[in-house]
């Protein structure tokens, strides 16, 4: 007997749709215009993408984490190199991001080569944070065991009296991502399930754009 049925819970999608002409030739564009419409509808989190990575026993796992920016190369975020995503990638540099907005029944999925960004852009982006938050990336060795919320909090009283002039430097694993994607698929919900799904596939010179059933 299944612990939770939810084999009756469904909802329809009707929202929109996505045809061939609608698309732009380079995908990392066509991204850059849903996360406009995203942002436009107030969202709570438009920027949040699951980031899916495995290690060298090829387990999977995945997380949400926020995107900080989107260049000519990718999407891009930041992180602790030690957590366990941070290790995975130096082992098996490869990942997938889905961002999903169920305001506008939409998701993008990417798949490819994760590069780690310039330490200038780190220290850069570390630097516009606000104070909190890089007291808190500091005085945290990110997915470590640690015994107590007091013993974190300690850590963190800890930098603050070190640093009153809150000019607390970026931790040297405190580094940025780059996902550079081969294969980028969008899919926009329709009625009855009968989706619009699009395939973008790297070739030598560009793209390839391809309609996927759904």
């Amino acid at each position: 007997m299944a612990r939770i049925d939810h084999r009756h819970t469904r909802r329809d999608y009707c929202l929109g749709q996505l045809r061939r002409a609608d698309l732009a030739a380079d995908p990392l564009d066509q991204l850059a215009v849903w996360l406009v419409d995203a942002q436009g509808i107030e969202s709570p989190e438009p920027t949040a993408m699951i980031l899916a990575t495995a290690g060298g026993d090829g387990q999977p796992t995945a997380r949400t984490v926020l995107l900080k920016h989107l260049d000519d190369e990718g999407p891009c975020w930041y992180t602790d190199s030690r957590s366990l995503k941070g290790q995975q990638l130096a082992v098996n540099p490869k990942a997938s991001i889905l961002f999903y907005w169920p305001e506008l029944e939409r998701q993008v999925r990417l798949d490819g080569e994760v590069r780690m960004l310039e330490p200038e852009l780190a220290d850069e982006y570390f630097a516009s944070r606000p104070l909190g938050s890089r007291y808190a990336a500091a005085a945290s060795h990110q997915s470590q065991p640690i015994a107590s919320r007091e013993d974190l909090e300690r850590r963190l009283d800890a930098l603050r009296a070190r640093y009153p002039d809150g000019k607390v430097p970026r931790p040297p694993a405190w580094i940025g991502y780059r996902l550079e994607p081969q294969l980028v698929q969008f899919w926009q919900g329709r009625e009855s399930r009968l989706h619009d799904r699009f395939q973008y596939t790297r070739e030598a010179g560009g793209w390839t754009i391809t309609r996927l059933m759904p």
